[in-house]
């Protein structure tokens, strides 16, 4: 049996190219994770999915214990099965959806009493139902269960957060079924207070975990502060172990945190952008939805090989098939933005064995600066 495992390839001052192994199959790191909240990737099959070059997928435990429900999952064979997605699968713990809920939520010590957004039904998940949930759903790597502290918050309300994120970690650990190939990821929370998330870090280290993420970021601080947070946590965490940023973000997001050492992010950009008329390309964001776009006989990036923009399907016609809300457009535009993010992490990981990962930096921004062409 294959087992769980992180290894750290190289580094290029604090960017890291790593592999990640899993019982089912390895990711190259610094990988990005298309999320599939309710069991697919919205718009896209899962041979289209991989066509992107994605080799790991999020799935949400709150979305899928409401519908269809985990014991239903586990019943018709697991969420790989299911889904039909045979590679890796990280399951959210449901912490986030949950503190989204405001005023269906009732929390207190033993967890998050709360409110279906679906039908009003009553449900309690705690740090041992949300491990249980993905243990159901066969996640590959489970999420310890914690409360996602709201931005802004005072150093006073992050502290007792944190706390009882922390306290929650440990009863996660407790109740995760270790298995071979199989893992758990602790959370760092503390908002944007530097002495909180090393005391974050100290709890969930001497916990211990197979990999551990930063989460409580991207939820409205400027990208400054993101930045500075991780410059602080990073380097406190262990080398040997994957790193994961949670929710983030756009594509200058994840080129200034992989260098800041960061392994693993997911976001709904790419898809939710897809889906809203807006394609990421190397020069910048693009909105299909223009009237510019109407006779441009050009691909989306003609610099991309993706099926889409290889395929010969235009910018006038993407225009076209968003302006008539025709299925097809939001299908292409999110094949192609998943395409660009997982080529933005390749290149990545190609400039970080080649020692040239400032140069790309430096690249990257200079593109994106110079704007679409008319």
């Amino acid at each position: 049996m294959t087992s769980f495992g992180f290894s750290l390839l190289g580094n290029d001052g604090g960017a890291r190219r790593g592999r990640l192994t899993t019982a089912h199959g390895s990711v190259e790191t610094p990988t990005f994770m298309a999320v599939g909240t309710a069991g697919t990737v919205k718009g896209l099959t899962p041979e289209m999915v991989a066509r992107t070059g994605t080799s790991i997928v999020l799935g949400n435990t709150y979305h899928l214990m409401l519908r269809p429900g985990a014991e239903r999952v586990a019943r018709l064979g697991g969420l790989h099965r299911f889904m039909q997605w045979p590679g890796p699968i990280l399951t959210d713990s449901g912490g986030y959806q949950v503190m989204s809920l405001a005023g269906l939520r009732k929390l207190s010590e033993a967890g998050v009493e709360f409110r279906s957004h679906l039908d009003g039904s009553r449900h309690m998940l705690s740090p041992e139902r949300s491990t249980e949930i993905q243990h159901l759903l066969d996640a590959t790597i489970t999420m310890a269960f914690d409360e996602c502290t709201p931005f802004p918050a005072t150093e006073e309300v992050a502290e007792q957060s944190m706390a009882l994120s922390m306290r929650w970690a440990e009863r996660s650990r407790a109740a995760f079924v270790p298995r071979p190939g199989y893992g758990q990821f602790g959370i760092v929370q503390g908002s944007v207070y530097p002495e909180l998330r090393s005391r974050s870090v100290a709890a969930l280290t001497a916990i211990g975990f197979e990999g551990y993420a930063v989460g409580g970021l991207a939820v409205g601080e400027p990208q400054e502060e993101m930045f500075r947070i991780l410059e602080h946590t990073t380097p406190q965490l262990p080398t040997d172990r994957p790193r994961y940023l949670m929710g983030v973000g756009k594509p200058g997001d994840l080129v200034g945190a992989v260098a800041r050492g960061i392994d693993m992010f997911d976001c709904v950009i790419p898809t939710r952008s897809g889906r809203t008329g807006q394609a990421f390309t190397r020069q910048g964001p693009l909105n299909i939805r223009n009237a510019r776009y109407a006779e441009d006989t050009r691909p989306l990036d003609p610099d991309c090989q993706c099926p889409v923009c290889a395929g010969g399907f235009s910018r006038a016609y993407l225009h076209h098939l968003v302006k008539a809300e025709e299925m097809l457009g939001p299908m292409l535009l999110t094949w192609h933005n998943l395409s660009y993010y997982q080529d933005l992490m390749a290149a990545m990981r190609s400039a970080i064995d080649a020692g040239a990962f400032s140069a790309f930096q430096a690249r990257f921004a200079a593109d994106q600066s110079r704007g679409i062409d008319p």
